[in-house]
């Protein structure tokens, strides 16, 4: 097993073909493809420059299951990494099941025209998957992924369970610009703007988006403000790990980005639904994509460093009380332009993805059905985040901090 089909074109999908070649030995053929067959030839380009390998490009209407399962049986791959939109889960997973080949992903479905993501639609296919001995993986990334599996790693060798889990995301970078998203435009501003959830003693406690801030000194970044946040995640942990009493996620934002995201929401920018412009209907936030800055060309712009991870609370597995523990990793925007051509929030999720493709590819992570990280065995690929530009560290706190 070792040719892998990769769907999407972005700054993700950029660095994640760049990690799969620097791996022959797992990658042996990688196919890219995208509605935008150039994106596909200029990240192929890049791919050959800095390590002498060539990939297959096509082009591909995602949306579009026939196509999807003609370029899977073209390419003969084995696995398809989905690195395009979520709007596109549900149908590159009915494209595999077609065409028989295993899935993976880094977000979680959403559709198009609702602000909502949750991980029923995809859970769903759990016994198809199961039936046809295939195996999908969901959210692969760094938040969900990274972070999720952390968690499992720290339940499995610190604790025996987990209480408290507070996921801390931030990005201490700047690119100099009056206002740009560190990912998809479109996505980040719908996750920014939708009410902030949190699991606690067994139900949803919802607030509105970006009332709860609190400052917080991150290893090699400093103090940086964070907001309450939902994150799928949450969902799949709380589900998962069911002695989890609360579970919330926190996100950094300075303050210009919060007073433009304000002002844009304020005056229907950020909205998703249809509107007519000079007799045309357009859709807000859409447009305004268009207009922003777009994230995988800011890498040689972008300089300082993140720092994401996870802080655990649960009984210690020697028996002595509680014990709290800080994992996480610290990824520096020069560092990664300089290796792959793309910043440090496109690292943080391409390398895992490539990661997580190669628990698929190796057959460590081959059981079939539908998962998510945290139920997987995480030592294999905590290993291979050292090992490849993701090193990380776990440090024993005094207590869960009050925030």
């Amino acid at each position: 097993m070792n040719k892998v089909l990769v769907v999407g074109a972005g700054g993700v999908a950029a660095v994640s073909v760049v990690k799969m070649a620097m791996h022959p030995e797992i990658f042996g053929e990688i196919t890219l493809a995208s509605r935008t067959l150039s994106k596909c030839e200029d990240i192929a380009k890049n791919v050959k420059d800095r390590t002498g390998v060539t990939i297959k490009t096509a082009q591909l209407d995602a949306m579009k299951v026939e196509d999807t399962v003609a370029l899977i049986r073209e390419s003969g791959a084995e696995l398809l990494v989905n690195l395009a939109l979520p709007y596109q889960d549900l149908v590159l997973m009915d494209a595999c099941l077609e065409a028989g080949i295993h899935y993976l992903d880094t977000a979680n479905y959403e559709p198009e025209d609702e602000a909502k993501f949750e991980y029923s639609w995809q859970w769903a296919y759990q016994e198809r998957f199961k039936e046809a001995g295939l195996t999908a993986i969901l959210g692969a990334g760094f938040d969900p992924g990274v972070t999720s599996i952390m968690a499992t790693w720290v339940r499995k060798h610190k604790l025996d369970g987990i209480r408290l889990i507070d996921i801390l995301d931030c990005n201490g970078g700047d690119n100099g610009k009056a206002f740009a998203t560190n990912f998809n435009p479109e996505i980040n501003i719908r996750e920014v703007t939708a009410p902030a959830r949190h699991w606690e003693n067994g139900e949803w406690i919802e607030s509105p988006a970006m009332t709860h801030k609190y400052e917080f000194d991150f290893p090699a970044v400093g103090k940086k403000n964070m907001y309450l946040m939902y994150h799928e995640e949450l969902e799949s942990l709380s589900t998962h790990f069911s002695e989890i009493e609360r579970a919330r996620f926190w996100m950094t934002f300075g303050d210009a980005y919060i007073n433009h995201v304000t002002v844009l929401q304020n005056v229907g920018m950020t909205g998703i639904e249809p509107v007519m412009h000079e007799g045309t209907e357009i859709i807000p936030l859409q447009f305004l994509k268009t207009l922003l800055p777009d994230p995988s060309e800011l890498g040689e712009l972008t300089k300082g460093k993140t720092c994401i991870g996870d802080i655990i609370t649960g009984p210690a597995k020697d028996g002595e009380g509680e014990k709290t523990y800080y994992i996480y990793n610290i990824c520096d925007h020069e560092e990664c332009y300089a290796e792959v051509g793309g910043q440090a929030v496109a690292y943080t999720t391409g390398v895992p993805a490539m990661i997580g493709a190669a628990m698929v590819m190796q057959g460590i992570w081959r059981e079939p059905g539908v998962w998510n990280t945290e139920q997987l065995d995480p030592d294999a690929f905590m290993d291979m985040l050292n090992k490849d530009g993701l090193p990380w560290q776990v440090v024993e706190l005094d207590a869960h901090p009050e925030f």
